[in-house]
């Protein structure tokens, strides 16, 4: 979800200036003994087993679990981390000591605050157990750094960016990863600021963000040709997307749009009016850095990381080798319960990051009115050759799980 994401598909834990007390539930979590395996989040101490729990409601597993505390937006020599602190170069230039930077916030919130409070709707796919990571049935692993907007503007925040890692479960391929990085930014506006303009509220603040926007895509990118098109996203009205014409073709480059006044009725903010956006930091950096595949924002080898410095936006990475894939057939009779981000999410689980993309290639249905899909499975290391033995064994185990998980039958 958040504004880049949510067209395809009881509070936040903050730690800054003690606005909220911790949710009755994570009370309730902190008595139980941690495990050796604790992480520190927003001021918090959270154990696996607080975490990854076995529960019904919980479909949060052991992977995800490692991903929570590892924040590579925080690291300055990361190219996330190097991509954030030049969108604060830019912000910090033209509004100095104006807004206020939040990037380690807590990533695990109320549905409510994840949900309600921007107000998507009671129906959506989002909010199903198969797109979204639920550690309980009232707490989540939050989808977008939209998640904490409700709550800074109750505490009088009213100019801020957020930066963090957001969590969904998705596709397996080279741009998308159940973790990703977003930036939200958010700024509220008096009567006193619109008043004189010439122009209603709504109108002042469409102006002033966009004007904002086009200044942020020129410091990233350069004197690129822009584009403006018209959205929808139930928590901005008016809503719009950014695109830029680069390398020979139109990049969406972010979400926004002007705040829907329920949230700031709900923010006890009726007279105010406000403007919001957001992006991916992985999208971005992929195209400033020319990184292939999503997977290698999470690797350690240093022919990885040594390519990138604090402060210089735009290095392009340059391969260090390319391994071979090995590609692996599954066909099955699929059940009605059976969804491609369910497989997708075992195939990670048993092999990790080696897994570059799971790609159906092929489906029927037969005249008793069953359905089978094939999926094609690629293995690939980004950082050394695969041997068939521990590939073969690989496969053998996602084909045990698929069919004692998934409730199919292979074929």
């Amino acid at each position: 979800m958040g504004f880049s994401a949510f067209a395809q598909a009881s509070t936040v834990f903050l730690h800054h200036d003690g606005i909220r007390p911790l949710p009755r539930t994570i009370n309730k979590w902190r008595r139980h003994s941690l495990a050796p395996s604790v992480l520190h989040l927003g001021g918090l101490k959270l154990s696996k087993q607080e975490i990854v729990r076995d529960d019904p409601t919980n479909n949060v597993p052991d992977n995800i679990f490692w991903k929570l505390g590892l924040q590579l937006h925080r690291r300055d020599h990361h190219p996330l981390g190097i991509l954030k602190n030049a969108i604060y170069d830019y912000f910090d230039a033209n509004y100095p000591n104006e807004f206020e930077k939040f990037d380690d916030l807590c990533p695990i919130v109320s549905t409510k605050q994840n949900f309600d409070d921007v107000l998507v709707p009671a129906d959506h796919v989002s909010r199903s157990y198969n797109d979204t990571y639920y550690v309980d049935a009232q707490t989540v692993l939050r989808c977008h750094t939209s998640a904490h907007q409700a709550e800074l503007l109750r505490s009088g925040k009213t100019r801020f960016l957020v930066t963090g890692d957001v969590y969904r479960r998705d596709s397996i391929d080279s741009t998308h990863y159940p973790v990703f990085h977003q930036m939200e930014g958010v700024r509220v506006f008096t009567k006193d600021d619109w008043e004189g303009s010439g122009v209603d509220a709504t109108t002042y603040a469409a102006e002033d963000l966009k004007k904002c926007l086009e200044g942020l895509a020129r410091h990233l990118f350069g004197g690129v040709e822009m584009r403006w098109i018209d959205t929808y996203f139930p928590f901005t009205n008016p809503s719009f997307e950014l695109e830029i014409y680069f390398q020979e073709k139109w990049l969406e480059v972010l979400g926004c749009g002007v705040t829907e006044q329920e949230i700031l009725k709900r923010s006890d903010r009726v007279d105010n009016v406000a403007w919001a956006f957001g992006l991916g930091l992985e999208r971005l950096a992929m195209v400033l850095f020319d990184i292939p595949d999503i997977r290698l924002f999470w690797s350690n080898d240093e022919r990885f990381t040594s390519q990138f410095a604090k402060g210089q936006l735009g290095m392009k990475f340059k391969p260090f080798s390319k391994y071979p894939p090995c590609y692996k057939d599954m066909s099955f009779w699929i059940s009605d319960s059976f969804t491609e981000n369910n497989l997708c999410e075992l195939v990670r689980g048993i092999a990790g990051d080696l897994a570059e993309e799971v790609c159906l290639i092929d489906n029927f249905t037969n005249k008793k009115g069953m359905t089978s899909h094939c999926y094609r499975i690629a293995y690939r290391s980004m950082e050394r050759s695969l041997t068939d033995e521990e590939i073969n064994e690989l496969q053998w185990k996602v084909r045990e799980q698929v069919q004692s998980k998934l409730n199919v039958v292979l074929r």
